[in-house]
This record gives structure tokens, sequence and C-alpha cells, in this order.
């Protein structure tokens, strides 16, 4: 089991690879809602109206379409991560509570709750040595 000890010592490159499998996911939703204009805005910030905010829809939106865009890369390259784990956290749990307030199920929302737990561990981890906040 040498292969498997050795392992251990690639913390780094295993944040790494975390880092891009999540961040282009990431960059994958949030960039069609960027790109959405704000009739998309509008409608993603509808969400914030679970948590009561119920005012200027269209920023809530452009702001959740930022925060999944370019905060994925932010994430993904491993710059200002922490601060970018906790917009995505908060993200995240919009997103969980709108899903299930639009009755869409456990199934469809622990998905964003999922992330949730991910950006929340990774907030205490760190980048790692391969990212930008590191260099």
């Amino acid at each position: 089991m040498a292969i498997l000890s050795s392992l251990s010592k690639q913390k780094d490159l295993g944040l790494l690879i975390l880092r891009i499998g999540v961040g282009a996911f990431m960059i994958s939703h949030g960039l069609p809602k960027l790109m959405g204009g704000p009739d998309m805005w509008n409608g993603v910030g509808q969400a914030m109206g679970n948590m009561g905010i119920k005012f200027f829809p269209a920023f809530w939106g452009f702001m959740a379409a930022v925060t999944e865009a370019v905060g994925g890369l932010f994430f993904l390259i491993g710059l200002w991560y922490r601060p970018v784990c906790l917009l995505l956290a908060f993200t995240m749990v919009v997103a969980g509570v709108h899903h299930l307030s639009a009755g869409d199920g456990w199934g469809t929302a622990s998905h964003a709750f999922e992330l949730l737990f991910v950006f929340i561990g990774l907030l205490f981890v760190g980048p790692g040595a391969y990212s930008v906040d590191k260099k």
C-alpha cells in the first residue's frame, strides 16, 4: 500500500484538482446567468424573497451570477479564496432554500446544500500551495 500512503503527501495536488473541478462547474452555472441580462437576473434574484429580501431582485440576481461565474473562476485559480468560499456558500444557501420553497424536493435542493458544505469545509482548509493566493 505504498501508493496509498504516498498520496497523503499530495494534498496540494488534491486541492488543485478539487478547485479546478468545482470551479469549472460553478463557472458553467454562473456564466449563462451573467450573460442572460436583466431579465435573467431578475428571475434569479427572486430567490432572495425566500430569505425575506424582496427589494431589487435584479441586483441580487446579478450578484448571484457574478458570484458563481467570477467567483468560480477565482475559486479555480485560488485568488481571494476564503472570501470567495463565503460568497459561494451563501449563494448555495439561497439556491437550496429556493429549490425547497419551489417544491423541487430534496433531490434537487441537495446539490446546493452539498456544495455549501464543500465551500465551508474548504474555507477552513485553504486553497493549497498551487494557488494565486500562495504565490
